[in-house]
């Protein structure tokens, strides 16, 4: 009976943690440029031991993140961009390491750096971009950005960087705790720009999240981890009747 109550704890532990993974990706659903986490788990027999592997329990994979591209949706707006295809845009994460990210939603802070919607400052040629006061600001589809300096005609702009872009392979990244996409491997350093990678001004991407599919798999995961608390309730209503039978008569 320990094994069978083993085995639904198991089940259950998983359970809950797939549930957190849908639950933060239905959190995430009107979230710009937000990509879906997936809850991986398959069952493995159990070798040790005597006797056959009757049993097997629930293995966590290793977990992923969906990289399908969102909707774009149309804004209207200069500063707001969107990677069309695949690519991500380089930031500075927190730590000051370089981290990407699909979240176009951008804006000039009070000191002139151009930076993401939560703040993190976008990465160019030669690391932050630092825009001069201007009466306008282009982006092209290369990431390059143009302004017109305060006061000059629209005959006078002037490129002052350019958005660096980067294009790694899926199976080289992942989606950190900071919610930014890092490179698997810390010693791989910082990608070399993509001049393939092209974005579009006026539109942001939205998250890729599918809604139904994630609130059918909450309500899938709870009849599941139900169930697997009914069978360790079992185990221990026959564990009880065991007992019960192996004392000794008055």
């Amino acid at each position: 009976m320990d094994k069978a109550l083993y085995i639904a704890m198991s089940g259950a532990k998983h359970n809950m943690r797939a549930q957190t993974v849908h639950a933060n990706n239905l959190a995430n659903v009107n979230t710009t440029g937000f990509k879906a986490d997936f809850a991986r788990a398959r069952s493995m027999p159990i070798y040790f031991g005597e006797g056959h592997p009757t049993r097997a329990y629930a293995l966590e994979e290793i977990p992923a993140t969906d990289f399908r591209q969102g909707p774009l949706v149309e804004t209207g707006r200069d500063l707001d961009v969107a990677v069309e295809g695949d690519g991500f845009i380089a930031v500075q994460s927190p730590d000051g390491t370089e981290a990407y990210t699909r979240a176009g939603s951008l804006f000039i802070d009070a000191l002139g750096m151009l930076r993401t919607g939560n703040g993190l400052p976008l990465l160019g040629n030669g690391g932050p971009i630092a825009i001069p006061a201007a009466d306008k600001v282009e982006i092209s589809g290369d990431g390059s950005i143009t302004v017109i300096a305060l006061g000059q005609g629209v005959d006078a702009p002037v490129q002052v960087d350019r958005i660096k872009l980067v294009n790694p392979p899926t199976d080289t990244i992942q989606r950190g705790i900071d919610g930014l996409i890092h490179l698997l491997d810390d010693e791989q350093g910082e990608l070399p720009a993509d001049g393939n990678v092209r974005i579009i001004s006026g539109f942001v991407e939205g998250s890729n999240v599918n809604a139904v599919n994630e609130l059918t798999s909450v309500m899938s995961l709870a009849r599941q981890y139900e169930m697997q608390v009914k069978i360790m309730q079992t185990v221990k209503e026959d564990s009880e009747a065991s007992a019960r039978l192996l004392q000794p008569a008055s």
